[in-house]
């Protein structure tokens, strides 16, 4: 897939304090980066630290907080990782499916999708009473 940047805003859980940021979409995250200091001036606070494998193979432990993340006037709880002051800002798989958002690599941009619900009775799986 082709990497392209958006803007998208991240804030408190409570929608109170926003800032903007160019992210790189990257599907291949899991979760959301930002720079910690950003992430503390809107007011997240770190509730855990997590493992995380990098992509040149390495494994580290980053701090993750709870967040709403605004694209394109589409709104979501996701989590975000605390990420170093020089780290790029990237848009992780996490926060893409909470926003029904799906990237269009051809031309840059991100693209509504409709979510997904697999319900056992649509595949013919009987429940239990």
């Amino acid at each position: 897939m082709g990497t392209f940047r958006v803007k998208i805003e991240v804030g408190d859980v409570d929608g109170q304090r926003w800032e903007s940021v160019d992210a790189l979409v990257d599907t291949g995250a899991s979760f959301t980066v930002v720079p910690a200091s950003i992430l503390r001036r809107v007011g997240i606070l770190p509730r855990e630290r997590w493992p995380f494998e990098l992509a040149d193979g390495r494994r580290v432990e980053k701090e993750i907080g709870d967040a709403r993340v605004r694209v394109d006037g589409r709104t979501a709880p996701t989590l975000v990782v605390f990420g170093d002051e020089m780290t790029e800002a990237l848009l992780g798989a996490h926060s893409l499916q909470g926003l029904l958002l799906a990237p269009d690599p051809i031309n840059h941009r991100l693209i509504p999708v409709p979510g997904l619900l697999k319900l056992a009775e649509a595949q013919g799986i009987e429940r239990s009473p």
